[in-house]
């Protein structure tokens, strides 16, 4: 399912809503709300076209280095979730730039002999390089440096206000721009909800996914500088129980398999079970039951927002 329309919160009964906190609360929601886990993916560093060589030689005394960052150009020095690393601007036999210092925190202190380096800040997804170029006398500034980041939290509901277990749900976010291939750069893959992403500013294409069948809906989100950005998508699509049962209400028949079928005749789904629990996008399917070499079948409607059973009885 495609269709989405983006809102502010202060819209009702539309498939995406957004809420955006200033620079202030944004700040303190990085650190109160879960984060993602795992390592932080670099962005990627080039060596400028000439660089300078480097010499660390004993002789020269290494200069103190002071570095921050801060979310926009007029905010606050940031004071945790950061990670630093410091490159020399010559690639390595492997063609990499070696990594010669690192830390993590908020700002950072480096000893580092005069001579040109590549200084990398990430803050979860979001990331800024610069080159530094250390002299051999003279005063060195403190370095800061501007992430232009913001946060993403991402939650779901199905039809007007049917709440879906997170269980159910994920979340893959893309870049807007679409690859000569035909496909989109894949950002980051099965965020859970009511995670705070941590991203640079700009527009995200952003997939939620209910179950596992056919419900998802996409939509393009854009994450300001600065500011926690809350995207709920509404999907239209329910979860689906079915059963075969000897009289009605009865108890669930074992060793059954099951086939869904949209109006169309193609097969979505498929089980072996008593009691299969399936999540369907809005739209009219049948259900088809086979069990010790006989068939049942029952059409049926999913609206959004109605999780309900279906059915089937061995007398009809």
């Amino acid at each position: 399912m495609t269709g989405h329309r983006i809102v502010t919160r202060l819209a009702l009964g539309l498939c995406v809503t957004l809420a955006v906190a200033g620079s202030s609360y944004g700040q303190e929601a990085f650190e109160t709300f879960k984060q993602l886990n795992g390592s932080t993916k670099m962005p990627k560093l080039k060596a400028f076209s000439a660089p300078l060589a480097t010499e660390l030689a004993p002789a020269i005394q290494s200069r103190n280095i002071k570095l921050e960052a801060k979310l926009t150009n007029d905010g606050a020095p940031m004071l945790h979730g950061l990670s630093w690393r410091v490159f020399s601007p010559i690639p390595g036999p492997d063609g990499k730039l070696p990594l010669l210092a690192s830390a993590e925190g908020g700002s950072a202190d480096f000893q580092l002999a005069p001579g040109d380096y590549f200084v990398n800040v990430s803050f979860g997804r979001a990331g800024a390089t610069k080159k530094l170029s250390i002299p051999n006398q003279g005063n060195v500034e403190d370095q800061v440096m501007v992430l232009d980041a913001g946060g993403l939290l991402l939650s779901a509901i199905s039809g007007p206000d049917t709440q879906i277990p997170d269980k159910d749900l994920s979340f893959d976010i893309y870049s807007t721009e679409v690859k000569t291939d035909g496909e989109r750069g894949l950002v980051l893959a099965d965020v859970k909800p009511h995670t705070i992403i941590r991203l640079n500013a700009g527009t995200y294409h952003v997939v939620s996914e209910y179950g596992t069948i056919n419900a998802a809906v996409r939509a393009d989100i854009k994450v300001e500088a600065g500011k926690l950005t809350e995207a709920t998508i509404q999907h239209r699509a329910s979860q689906i129980g079915f059963k075969l049962v000897s009289d009605e209400g009865g108890e669930a028949i074992a060793d059954t398999a099951w086939s869904v079928l949209t109006s169309g005749g193609d097969v979505v789904a498929e089980s072996v079970s008593a009691f299969p629990v399936m999540v369907l996008s809005e739209g009219d399917y049948t259900a088809i039951a086979r069990n010790k070499d006989k068939i049942y079948q029952r059409d049926f409607k999913v609206v959004a927002g109605r999780n309900s059973d279906v059915e089937l009885q061995l007398t009809k």
